[in-house]
Formats: structure tokens, sequence, C-alpha cells
């Protein structure tokens, strides 16, 4: 093991990997900072338990209380964590696929495709199987990107920015007909779960969740140097041997996968794909490898947060993550752009 300027080098037989020291810690902190905030927010609810019951649950311990931090608020937490840190993740590739920072599954018609394909799913066959839902959000997101990229012709221009928004507001448009249109038995479900509301979360979907995640994240750190060279330029990054379009399929893959699967299991959940990469980059900084650990960490904890916001301050009501985080993605917004106000 070597140190030389911050890096530290480890070196196994042939193979060597150089690690940021300074970053390292940093993401070190940020996991820490995130246990503590999962070990809190089973702690923290209506339900009569604490920490002391927290811990019991978690150290596998008996506790007459477990049926409300194991089957009520262990499942929230773990879906809120596996949403948040895919929502993070595929804003990070987004922006670094597009070398832009506006950049968000929301903005880019890939989170309204999910949806548009879920609400149907969900009005039209209400008895489907909750394993269908992903694969017709992912389906939709595709099908979003993939038209995006068709009308944009560039991935690295401002125009195909402007053509997702565009289509991320035909399809707004279509599901709130869609929703005036229907059942109102059917309507009440559907809008519940277009909030972004963790309430109603099946534990059945959360291996599911977290294998997208693993899937999705494993694909973006496979292309971690291809995405460091890219951001040099196309030419450039061609010249470093770089395949650019084997590069953009598998990000487009892994970011639709799984913003799919997050909208699928928890809803429409916004500003986490768009504020969690720039937190990170403020925060750690650093190349993609760091952009995406942090974006991920941040992520997981922006949604955590907001779900024991909203299910612990206005209890018994209990308000949906997702307007929780649009409260919270305007003040972060806010508070980013301030600090940055001399370099925009």
């Amino acid at each position: 093991m070597e140190t030389v300027s911050n890096y530290v080098s480890v070196r196994i037989g042939m193979f060597s990997v150089r690690f940021h020291l300074q970053r390292c810690l940093m993401s070190l902190g940020l996991a820490i900072l995130l246990l503590a905030c999962a070990i809190a927010a089973l702690a923290i609810g209506s339900g009569h338990a604490g920490f002391g019951d927290a811990l019991a649950f978690l150290t596998g311990m008996s506790s007459h209380t477990y049926d409300v931090v194991g089957d009520l608020r262990a499942p929230r937490v773990a879906m809120a964590l596996a949403c948040g840190a895919m929502l993070g993740l595929s804003g990070a590739a987004l922006q670094a696929l597009t070398r832009n920072g506006l950049a968000d599954p929301g903005l880019l018609g890939v989170r309204e495709g999910a949806s548009l394909a879920v609400i149907v799913t969900i009005l039209s066959w209400p008895a489907a199987p909750l394993y269908l839902r992903p694969i017709v959000g992912m389906a939709g997101g595709l099908t979003a990107a993939l038209f995006a990229m068709s009308l944009a012709r560039s991935l690295s221009h401002i125009r195909f920015i402007l053509i997702g928004i565009g289509i991320s507001w035909f399809l707004s448009a279509i599901i709130a007909l869609i929703l005036v249109s229907a059942d109102i038995d059917n309507v009440q479900a559907a809008m519940i779960w277009m909030a972004g509301s963790l309430s109603g979360v099946q534990p059945t979907l959360l291996p599911l969740a977290w294998t997208c995640l693993i899937l999705g994240g494993g694909m973006l750190v496979l292309t971690v140097r291809a995405a460091e060279a890219s951001l040099l330029g196309e030419i450039t990054a061609i010249g470093l041997g770089v395949r650019t379009n084997r590069y953009r399929l598998i990000a487009i893959i892994a970011s639709v996968l799984m913003t799919a699967a997050a909208v699928s299991c928890a809803g429409s959940l916004g500003f986490v794909g768009l504020l969690a990469p720039h937190l990170s980059r403020f925060i750690i900084g650093g190349g993609q490898a760091a952009l995406l650990s942090g974006s991920a960490l941040i992520g997981a904890g922006l949604v955590l947060l907001a779900d024991t916001l909203g299910r612990t301050f206005f209890a018994p009501v209990q308000i949906p993550a997702g307007i929780v985080l649009s409260v919270l993605g305007v003040v972060l917004l806010v508070g980013l752009l301030w600090q940055r106000r001399h370099q925009i």
C-alpha cells in the first residue's frame, strides 16, 4: 500500500486500486450518518416503540413491539433507502451521460413514462401481481427515453433536455386525463401512489427493489472510466479507446431500470435525481466514482428523511414522502444556488 498526495494505492497481485483518502473518509462519514438516520427512523413513530426496540430488532432479540418495528417501520425504511439510492444513481448517470447538470429522470421523461405505464396497469388490472409493476414501468421508461433520444439525435446537446421536458409534460397531461376519466374508487389508490407514499409498502417488493439497485449500480460502476473520459468530449473519449455507444447503452439501461423500479415501488419522488448529484459534488467532489457513491448515499438519505418527517411531524396524518421531498428539494436547491451564486 502506497500513499501519494492524498491518494492511497492498494496492490493485490497484478491488480492495483487507487483511492482518494479524503473522499473515502467523507463517503464513509455519509454512510455512518445514513445508518444512524435509519436506526432513528426505526425508533421514531406514532407506535409505542423506541430506540431500545429498534436495536432489539436489529440484533435479532425478541421484542413485544416487533410488529411495530419489524412489520411497519422496517419495510418503509428499507424501501426508502433503496428507492433514494436508485434515483440518486440514475440522476448522476444521466448528468454524466448528457454532460448537463439539469438532467434528471423526471426531466427526460423516464419517470413519467414509467408512471404512465404503472398507472394504466393499476387502473386496467387492479388485481395484477406486484412484480409486474417494475416490468411495465421499465418498458414505459425505456420507451420514453428512446423516443427522446431519437428526436434529439444527440445526448450532449441542450436539445435532448428540452425534448425530454416536452415529453414529460406531454406524458403528465396523459396521466391527468386518465385519472380524470377513470373510476373514482381506483383513482384514489393511484393518486396516493403518485404522491410518492411509502405507507403502503409491500415487503414482497423489497427483494426486487434491492436487486434492481444492485444490478443498476453494478452496471454504472463498470462505466466509471468511460464516463470520466466522455466528460472530455466524444472525440477525446473515442481517442482514449472508449466505446461510447456501448457506454451510453449501459448507462441508459441502468438508469431506466432503477428509475422504473423506484417509481413502481414508491411512486413519483421528485428532486432526488436532480439534487443528489449536485450535493455530492458539493460535499465530496471528485470523479465519477465518488459522484456515484455520494449520490447513492445522499439520495437514500433524502428519501428516508422525507418519509420520516412526513409520518411523524403531522401524526396521525401521514404526508407522502413525495410532497415532503418537493418542499425539501426547493429549499436545498435555493441554498445550493445561493452557495454557488458567483459561479452561475
